[in-house]
């Protein structure tokens, strides 16, 4: 049966791939599952409650075109204007998305031909490569490098790079090495695509969720109307992952081409699911603020709690995750991350993910969720402090 060779070239993906290996754990004890930032905190009771209150309505369950997104759309831009300071046209510069993975991956359909060249940052967040691969588009990788802090160095891709670049994909709060970085970051990224014409995405579904220092964000940039869109989720800050909720905020052509690429592609969300967006941003604007402190505590604890076993790790500045460098006896073996993790799940039952699924930039490194209350996390260090003794 014949198959594209962009499918091909997406791979099985690092997700798909820790969940044979999940499913396929049978062992004691029970399996601890660190691999994916789906949250085990809940949402805000209003969000809930309103689309509970809108569940019977018989609009909610009928097909949900752009139009009928207009109330969401509506609150979204007094977000904007509450969080960032930013006016924004909710008819043209706003659009809802069925979970931000959903507009990151078709964003390059909508501005991209086969061939032209996209700028990712490397580690990536996997749905970034995935969606230059479904537009048969080049990607050029500029590495993060650790001893620099995982900042970007655009000045790193020489002239007759950036000439053929179309687009450039970031996301800072960055996924996965937990870096909030830093406004001028993002600065110095629009600078580069104003100078070279081409479309700057920035993913941003972590902007609530920095724990030292305030996240950047592309609309706090003067000139975002003239180079890009942006990509903000209720997944993180109010961890409704499930309920595949999300916005992007962009140039009125980006948008629209973005919109014009769902219309064939997919309908929006139930109108019940989009009362209860709109309550969570409108009702519960603190509620990010209360994760950050469980999320505090846990990075805290658990970065302990490794060190304490032999494995220091740095502290990260975003919520959600510890980006871990292999342990030392395990660089010593020669193990790489992928061997590492399948080795950890096998024998202790805990998940974590291998840094190879988000680049070449994420070999040697592991990323662990902080998606379980403390003391499951101190549990599992114990666990694999004790498989790390036996190695």
């Amino acid at each position: 049966m014949p198959i594209s060779e962009r499918v091909g070239r997406l791979g099985s993906g690092v997700f798909a791939r820790n969940d044979r290996r999940k499913a396929a754990y049978a062992g004691e004890p029970a399996l601890l599952d660190l691999s994916l930032g789906s949250t085990d905190l809940q949402p805000p009771p209003v969000a809930i409650a309103a689309m509970q209150a809108q569940l019977g309505t018989p609009e909610s369950a009928a097909y949900c075109l752009h139009a009928a997104t207009a109330p969401f759309r509506q609150a979204v831009a007094r977000w904007a204007q509450r969080r960032f300071g930013t006016s924004v046209d909710p008819e043209r510069e706003v659009l809802l998305l069925v979970g931000s993975q959903e507009g990151t991956a078709h964003l390059p359909l909508a501005v991209l031909n086969p061939g032209e060249a996209a700028l990712l940052l490397d580690p990536y967040y996997p749905s970034h490569m995935g969606g230059l691969h479904l537009a048969s588009a080049e990607p050029v990788l500029l590495p993060l490098r650790p001893e620099q802090g995982w900042k970007p160095d655009f000045d790193a891709v020489d002239d007759a790079t950036w000439a053929r670049i179309r687009l450039m994909v970031l996301g800072f709060p960055h996924n996965p090495t937990a870096t909030t970085g830093e406004q001028a970051w993002v600065d110095a990224a629009v600078s580069k695509a104003l100078q070279h014409g081409c479309v700057l995405a920035h993913d941003n579904p972590y902007v609530d969720l920095a724990l030292d220092g305030e996240a950047p964000a592309l609309l706090r940039n003067p000139a975002w109307r003239e180079v890009g869109i942006e990509f903000f989720s209720f997944s993180k800050s109010w961890c409704l992952g499930g309920y595949r909720l999300a916005f992007a905020i962009g140039a009125e052509g980006l948008i629209s081409a973005l919109r014009q690429l769902k219309g064939v592609v997919d309908f929006n969300q139930s109108l019940a699911l989009q009362a209860g967006a709109i309550a969570a941003l409108e009702q519960a604007g603190d509620w990010p603020e209360q994760l950050r402190a469980t999320y505090r505590e846990r990075r805290d604890r658990m970065a302990a709690a490794l060190e304490a076993v032999g494995w220091p790790v740095p502290l990260p500045s975003m919520a959600l995750y510890l980006w871990l460098p292999l342990p030392p006896v395990a660089r010593a073996q020669g193990l790489d991350s992928e061997t590492f993790c399948a080795r950890l799940l096998e024998a202790t039952g805990v998940a974590l993910t291998p840094g190879n699924g988000f680049g070449p930039g994420g070999e040697g490194w592991l990323r662990l969720a902080l998606v379980h209350p403390v003391e499951q996390l101190e549990a599992g260090a114990a666990r694999i402090g004790r498989w790390l003794a036996s190695l």
